[in-house]
């Protein structure tokens, strides 16, 4: 297996930046709202355009922005934010906090396919399925997909109509973003993943409800065996 902290370590600053902008977007925009140039985006952050550019490509592969080429770059997805992350986590990664934060996480995501499965829109089915086909076009690229896939779990959680779940599972990718960068990492193959995920998809689409939460039940539990057979250098039990 390959060494997850090595795509760890490759964060970019464009990630950070990504992040940063849907932060802003959360906080200090609508839909439908246009962004300040790119130009004036790169003044502000204090840093190159081309930095920028890649950052709003990859908000755009998430479907949080729509890059209108001679337009600008305006807010595709912007809710209601009832509960803000602070900060990142800056404790120590141990194992027994990459299964804490599964932990956490199958409860919320586990509600939130049920739940997808009664209300997803057309539209929303339709996002899901726009951001499998990006994954499937990445599995190659471990920054995209890892964004991408996150962006299917949470997109599955807008589709659930929940507010409050789909927030606390951004709290949760706010908090934790490396550490769940890790954890698929950890987890190994994106075959695999990416299949587990068509499944999840097909079982909405079909608004089975049971199958959905099934099929997340199972995801999750692959993740978690995945991350306590785990053994790497510099991560504490």
């Amino acid at each position: 297996m390959a060494d997850p902290f090595k795509r760890l370590s490759k964060q970019s600053l464009s990630d950070r930046l990504a992040r940063h902008i849907r932060r802003l977007i959360q906080t200090d925009y609508v839909q439908g709202d246009r962004l300040p140039p790119i130009m004036e985006m790169a003044r502000r952050f204090g840093v190159g355009h081309p930095t920028v550019r890649e950052a709003l490509k990859k908000l755009e592969t998430m479907g949080v922005v729509e890059i209108r080429h001679g337009s600008g770059v305006y807010v595709s997805r912007s809710h209601e934010v009832l509960v803000l992350a602070s900060r990142d986590f800056t404790g120590t990664v141990t194992k027994k906090l990459l299964l804490d934060l599964i932990q956490a996480r199958a409860p919320l995501e586990v509600l939130s396919a049920g739940q997808a499965a009664r209300n997803a829109t057309a539209e929303h089915l339709a996002e899901l399925r726009r951001l499998l086909n990006a994954a499937a076009e990445s599995l190659e690229d471990d920054d995209v997909l890892n964004q991408v896939n996150m962006a299917f779990h949470r997109q599955i959680a807008v589709a659930s109509g929940n507010t409050v779940v789909e927030q606390l599972l951004d709290v949760l990718q706010e908090l934790f973003t490396d550490e769940q960068r890790l954890v698929l990492g950890i987890f190994g193959s994106r075959k695999r993943d990416h299949e587990e995920h068509l499944a999840i998809l097909d079982a909405l689409e079909k608004r089975d409800e049971e199958l959905a939460v099934k099929r997340m039940s199972a995801h999750l539990a692959g993740v978690r065996e995945a991350v306590e057979r785990w053994e790497a250098d510099g991560v504490a039990a």
